[in-house]
Protein backbone atom coordinates (compact mmCIF):
# COMPACT_ATOMS: atom_id res chain seq x y z
CA UNK A 1 0.00 0.00 0.00
CA UNK A 2 1.76 3.53 -0.84
CA UNK A 3 1.41 6.39 1.13
CA UNK A 4 -1.29 7.70 -1.23
CA UNK A 5 -3.53 5.29 -0.87
CA UNK A 6 -3.29 5.31 2.78
CA UNK A 7 -3.98 9.16 3.29
CA UNK A 8 -6.88 8.32 0.91
CA UNK A 9 -8.31 5.77 3.36
CA UNK A 10 -7.99 8.04 6.44
CA UNK A 11 -9.55 11.32 4.23
CA UNK A 12 -12.55 8.44 3.33
CA UNK A 13 -12.90 6.69 6.88
CA UNK A 14 -13.21 10.33 8.31
CA UNK A 15 -16.20 10.98 5.85
CA UNK A 16 -17.77 7.69 7.45
CA UNK A 17 -16.74 7.10 10.90
CA UNK A 18 -13.83 9.29 13.12
CA UNK A 19 -13.30 5.48 15.32
CA UNK A 20 -12.59 4.08 11.58
CA UNK A 21 -10.06 7.14 10.76
CA UNK A 22 -8.54 6.71 13.80
CA UNK A 23 -8.14 2.88 13.38
CA UNK A 24 -6.92 3.22 9.89
CA UNK A 25 -4.38 5.73 10.53
CA UNK A 26 -3.25 4.05 13.83
CA UNK A 27 -2.27 0.90 11.99
CA UNK A 28 -0.83 2.39 9.37
CA UNK A 29 -0.09 0.96 5.70
CA UNK A 30 -1.08 -2.47 4.86
CA UNK A 31 0.12 -5.00 2.55
CA UNK A 32 -1.58 -8.02 1.09
CA UNK A 33 0.52 -10.86 1.57
CA UNK A 34 1.39 -13.33 -0.85
CA UNK A 35 0.65 -16.91 -0.61
CA UNK A 36 1.80 -18.63 -3.86
CA UNK A 37 4.69 -20.09 -2.43
CA UNK A 38 2.55 -23.46 -3.17
CA UNK A 39 0.28 -24.67 -6.15
CA UNK A 40 -2.86 -23.30 -5.77
CA UNK A 41 -4.96 -26.33 -5.71
CA UNK A 42 -2.96 -26.99 -2.52
CA UNK A 43 -3.21 -23.56 -1.00
CA UNK A 44 -7.06 -23.88 -1.95
CA UNK A 45 -6.93 -27.40 -0.13
CA UNK A 46 -5.02 -25.68 3.01
CA UNK A 47 -7.66 -22.34 3.16
CA UNK A 48 -10.55 -24.99 3.43
CA UNK A 49 -8.96 -26.69 6.06
CA UNK A 50 -7.47 -24.22 8.18
CA UNK A 51 -11.04 -22.30 8.04
CA UNK A 52 -13.28 -21.48 11.00
CA UNK A 53 -9.95 -22.53 13.20
CA UNK A 54 -7.39 -20.66 15.27
CA UNK A 55 -3.82 -20.24 13.22
CA UNK A 56 -2.38 -22.51 15.85
CA UNK A 57 -5.15 -25.80 15.09
CA UNK A 58 -5.09 -25.12 11.51
CA UNK A 59 -1.27 -25.42 11.37
CA UNK A 60 -1.37 -28.90 13.46
CA UNK A 61 -4.29 -30.49 10.92
CA UNK A 62 -2.64 -29.68 8.17
CA UNK A 63 0.92 -30.66 9.67
CA UNK A 64 -0.47 -34.19 10.10
CA UNK A 65 -2.31 -34.35 6.60
CA UNK A 66 1.48 -33.66 4.77
CA UNK A 67 2.43 -36.26 7.07
CA UNK A 68 -0.13 -38.75 6.22
CA UNK A 69 0.88 -38.37 2.63
CA UNK A 70 4.43 -39.63 3.46
CA UNK A 71 6.33 -38.99 -0.11
CA UNK A 72 3.48 -39.02 -2.35
CA UNK A 73 2.38 -35.76 -3.94
CA UNK A 74 -0.37 -33.98 -1.59
CA UNK A 75 -2.80 -33.77 -4.72
CA UNK A 76 -2.45 -37.68 -5.66
CA UNK A 77 -3.18 -38.23 -2.15
CA UNK A 78 -6.24 -36.03 -1.54
CA UNK A 79 -8.39 -38.71 -2.83
CA UNK A 80 -12.01 -40.21 -1.90
CA UNK A 81 -10.03 -43.70 -1.08
CA UNK A 82 -7.70 -42.54 1.67
CA UNK A 83 -10.49 -40.18 3.07
CA UNK A 84 -10.13 -42.40 6.32
CA UNK A 85 -6.67 -41.08 6.72
CA UNK A 86 -7.80 -37.54 6.07
CA UNK A 87 -10.29 -37.75 8.40
CA UNK A 88 -7.86 -39.61 11.66
CA UNK A 89 -5.53 -35.60 10.71
CA UNK A 90 -8.59 -34.10 12.59
CA UNK A 91 -10.44 -33.00 9.45
CA UNK A 92 -14.05 -32.75 9.27
CA UNK A 93 -16.05 -35.14 6.96
CA UNK A 94 -17.00 -32.27 5.17
CA UNK A 95 -13.44 -30.85 4.65
CA UNK A 96 -12.33 -34.13 3.40
CA UNK A 97 -14.97 -34.01 0.75
CA UNK A 98 -14.21 -30.67 -0.13
CA UNK A 99 -10.22 -31.24 -0.56
CA UNK A 100 -10.85 -34.58 -2.33
CA UNK A 101 -12.90 -32.61 -4.65
CA UNK A 102 -10.54 -29.42 -5.19
CA UNK A 103 -7.89 -32.18 -5.93
CA UNK A 104 -9.83 -33.88 -8.56
CA UNK A 105 -10.21 -30.60 -9.95
CA UNK A 106 -6.59 -29.93 -10.49
CA UNK A 107 -5.97 -33.78 -11.72
CA UNK A 108 -8.50 -32.45 -14.64
CA UNK A 109 -6.74 -29.01 -14.83
CA UNK A 110 -9.71 -27.24 -13.92
CA UNK A 111 -8.05 -25.27 -11.44
CA UNK A 112 -5.05 -23.59 -13.60
CA UNK A 113 -3.50 -20.61 -11.75
CA UNK A 114 -2.92 -18.59 -15.08
CA UNK A 115 -6.14 -19.30 -16.09
CA UNK A 116 -8.01 -18.04 -12.98
CA UNK A 117 -5.93 -15.33 -12.97
CA UNK A 118 -6.98 -13.97 -16.27
CA UNK A 119 -10.60 -13.85 -15.42
CA UNK A 120 -11.91 -11.02 -13.22
CA UNK A 121 -12.91 -11.64 -9.71
CA UNK A 122 -16.65 -12.52 -9.89
CA UNK A 123 -15.94 -14.99 -12.96
CA UNK A 124 -12.97 -16.46 -10.78
CA UNK A 125 -15.27 -17.44 -7.97
CA UNK A 126 -17.78 -18.92 -9.68
CA UNK A 127 -15.80 -21.24 -11.10
CA UNK A 128 -14.67 -22.06 -7.85
CA UNK A 129 -18.06 -22.04 -5.46
CA UNK A 130 -19.11 -24.71 -8.43
CA UNK A 131 -16.54 -26.44 -6.71
CA UNK A 132 -18.01 -28.87 -3.36
CA UNK A 133 -17.53 -27.70 -0.43
CA UNK A 134 -15.88 -24.16 -2.07
CA UNK A 135 -17.88 -21.37 -1.08
CA UNK A 136 -17.48 -17.19 -1.06
CA UNK A 137 -15.81 -16.70 1.88
CA UNK A 138 -13.01 -19.17 0.69
CA UNK A 139 -12.77 -17.65 -3.19
CA UNK A 140 -12.45 -14.20 -1.61
CA UNK A 141 -10.00 -15.74 0.51
CA UNK A 142 -7.78 -16.81 -2.81
CA UNK A 143 -8.34 -13.94 -4.59
CA UNK A 144 -7.12 -11.60 -1.67
CA UNK A 145 -4.09 -13.90 -0.59
CA UNK A 146 -2.97 -16.06 -3.98
CA UNK A 147 -4.41 -14.05 -6.83
CA UNK A 148 -3.35 -10.21 -4.54
CA UNK A 149 -6.66 -9.17 -5.99
CA UNK A 150 -6.57 -5.38 -4.16
CA UNK A 151 -10.36 -4.86 -4.35
CA UNK A 152 -12.04 -7.61 -2.53
CA UNK A 153 -14.33 -7.27 0.19
CA UNK A 154 -15.20 -10.43 2.16
CA UNK A 155 -18.70 -9.58 3.21
CA UNK A 156 -18.97 -12.99 4.72
CA UNK A 157 -16.16 -13.46 7.09
CA UNK A 158 -17.41 -12.40 10.64
CA UNK A 159 -14.42 -11.02 11.93
CA UNK A 160 -14.11 -8.40 8.73
CA UNK A 161 -17.56 -7.68 9.17
CA UNK A 162 -17.89 -7.23 12.99
CA UNK A 163 -15.65 -5.11 13.45
CA UNK A 164 -16.60 -2.66 10.58
CA UNK A 165 -19.64 -2.68 12.22
CA UNK A 166 -18.36 -1.71 15.83
CA UNK A 167 -16.23 0.78 14.15
CA UNK A 168 -18.85 2.50 11.88
CA UNK A 169 -22.79 1.46 12.78
CA UNK A 170 -24.20 -1.27 13.28
CA UNK A 171 -27.12 0.33 11.23
CA UNK A 172 -25.15 0.86 8.15
CA UNK A 173 -24.45 -1.96 5.66
CA UNK A 174 -21.11 -3.24 5.65
CA UNK A 175 -21.03 -4.17 1.84
CA UNK A 176 -21.99 -0.43 1.17
CA UNK A 177 -19.22 1.41 3.66
CA UNK A 178 -16.82 -1.03 1.79
CA UNK A 179 -17.65 0.44 -1.59
CA UNK A 180 -16.33 3.26 -0.92
CA UNK A 181 -12.88 1.98 -0.45
CA UNK A 182 -12.89 1.03 -3.66
CA UNK A 183 -10.69 -0.37 -5.85
CA UNK A 184 -8.80 -1.15 -2.66
CA UNK A 185 -11.37 -2.96 -0.35
CA UNK A 186 -8.93 -5.91 0.57
CA UNK A 187 -7.18 -3.50 2.33
CA UNK A 188 -9.76 -2.58 4.17
CA UNK A 189 -10.36 -5.80 4.98
CA UNK A 190 -7.08 -6.23 6.32
CA UNK A 191 -7.16 -3.60 8.83
CA UNK A 192 -10.13 -4.80 9.81
CA UNK A 193 -8.61 -8.13 10.65
CA UNK A 194 -4.95 -6.23 12.02
CA UNK A 195 -7.49 -4.03 14.40
CA UNK A 196 -9.09 -7.26 16.03
CA UNK A 197 -5.36 -8.92 16.63
CA UNK A 198 -4.50 -5.62 17.85
CA UNK A 199 -7.05 -5.69 21.12
CA UNK A 200 -7.18 -1.98 21.74
CA UNK A 201 -8.26 -1.11 25.25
Amino acid sequence: MSAEIHARFIDTAAGVSPALAEAIETLGPVTLPDRTGAPFPVYLCRAVAGQQLSVKAARTIWGRVEASAGARPLLEHFHEQNEDALRACGLSGAKTRTICAIAEAARDGRLEADELAALDSAERARRLTALWGVGQWTADMAAMFYFRDPDIWPDGDVAARKTLEKLTSKRRKTARTAARFAPHRSYLALYMWRWVDARPT
